[in-house]
């Protein structure tokens, strides 16, 4: 079991607020839910039996501690700073959403919960939350936008087997969005028996906080492993953002350390064509899904639709923790085209071998942009959310 490393970063406040973002914006009905499920979480996690199961599932189920890979070709290839791959492709279901999963899996056991609900857009969080169903027995039913379902037929194809209900979502964009309003439909009709797993650290108050924590085993392993090879922390992480969750696992554990911290959004076809996904580099604050935090939405506070050639990166908000790392300019955040990210995953792939996911490419991506301000004896770790075989379809299609 990986040591947890202790800080003193005290986010999100007692009312579920990272600065100015966050809180519990849900329907009256919701309220006592939500307010149950952060007094639960909060028992769970000062409960050794909790802790102790989830580790051991990690290990054991996940395939945890996920290595620490040195990209000697890709470091070769520019020549610049050493660059590691915290390999989140290798944790089973090939994707780091698994983490969270089964946390939240447990908690709705701890319960009493029967009935597992969840929205997804790539469909790697769909994946892992009929994974961790099957594992536990529990009726699964999946959220998915019409047009992410053609997208990651794949991904659909994997949680049916599994016995998961995955229900097709025709209205709006026909993505995350869409899926996560439908999803929230169902959780404010079905409150006694449902629990709604949210993928990403976004959502009311207590999911940013918990699914960052559920996460923070990936930074936490990552501080340990680089230590371990090297001496000494990294100089910069690197992790791609749509709702945050992979970024914020990394993240957590370096916040307070000496280490510059890069999240990458995707542009679509450019932050400026009216097809992007680029939320902190082109939105502004707004109420979505349960919290304030930064939004792409129109002067009339309606949402835009968000464009990414990756469905996991297709949403039009982001979590609030990162909107609050944002402006307190802890973290910078950039983003990269879809084309961009093509160019990525042909590189890394036949550089180190690992095909990536569209939504991973967008990290390696700002590689072209920062390595040349590197040097050879700086540290960079990309957090490898997940591999590309969902997306295969979707890559050949732009090869």
């Amino acid at each position: 079991m990986t040591e947890t490393v202790k800080t003193t970063y005290n986010q999100p406040n007692a009312r579920g607020y990272f600065g100015e973002y966050g809180g519990k914006f849900v329907p009256e009905i919701l309220i006592p839910v939500v307010q149950q499920l952060e007094e639960e979480y909060l028992k769970a996690i000062d409960d050794p039996e909790f802790l102790k199961q989830y580790h051991e599932l990690l290990e054991e189920y996940v395939g945890r501690p996920t290595k620490l890979t040195f990209a000697d070709k890709l470091t070769g290839h520019y020549g610049k700073a050493k660059i590691y791959l915290k390999r989140e492709d290798l944790c089973h279901t090939g994707a780091h959403k698994i983490n969270n999963a089964i946390g939240q899996i447990l908690l709705a056991k701890r319960m009493g919960k029967t009935r597992i609900i969840a929205e997804t857009g790539a469909g790697q969080h769909g994946v892992a939350t009929a994974t961790a169903c099957a594992k536990f027995g529990l009726q699964c039913i999946v959220y998915m936008g019409a047009e992410d379902m053609e997208r990651q037929k794949l991904n659909v194809d994997r949680m049916q087997l599994m016995g998961a209900e995955v229900r097709s979502v025709e209205s709006g964009s026909r993505t995350l969005k869409d899926a996560t309003n439908e999803a929230i439909r169902d959780w404010v009709t079905n409150p006694e028996d449902t629990f709604y797993i949210i993928g990403s650290v976004v959502g009311p108050h207590p999911y940013p906080m918990m699914v960052r924590n559920f996460h923070r085993v990936i930074g936490d392993e990552a501080r340990k492993q680089i230590l371990e090879k090297e001496g000494r922390l990294p100089d910069y992480l690197l992790a791609c953002v749509g709702g945050g969750s992979n970024a914020m696992g990394l993240f957590y554990p370096f916040i307070e350390d000496d280490v510059k911290i890069i999240g990458i959004e995707a542009a679509g076809y450019g932050v400026d064509s009216g097809k992007t996904a680029a939320t902190i580099t082109k939105g502004s604050p707004g109420i979505l899904h349960g919290s304030l935090s930064y939004l792409l939405h129109d002067q009339n506070g309606q949402i835009e639709l968000a464009h990414s050639i990756s469905a996991g990166l297709d949403y039009p908000g982001i979590g609030p923790e990162h909107s609050f790392l944002h402006d307190s300019k802890r973290v910078e955040y950039h983003s990269v085209t879809d084309d961009e990210a093509m160019e990525a995953v042909k590189l890394i792939s036949k550089k180190e071998g690992i095909i990536p996911a569209l939504e991973t490419a967008h990290a390696f991506a700002w590689l072209e942009y920062m390595m040349s301000n590197t040097k050879e004896d700086e540290i960079i770790i990309v957090n490898l959310s997940g591999r590309g075989d969902k997306d295969m379809g979707t890559i050949s299609e732009n090869l």
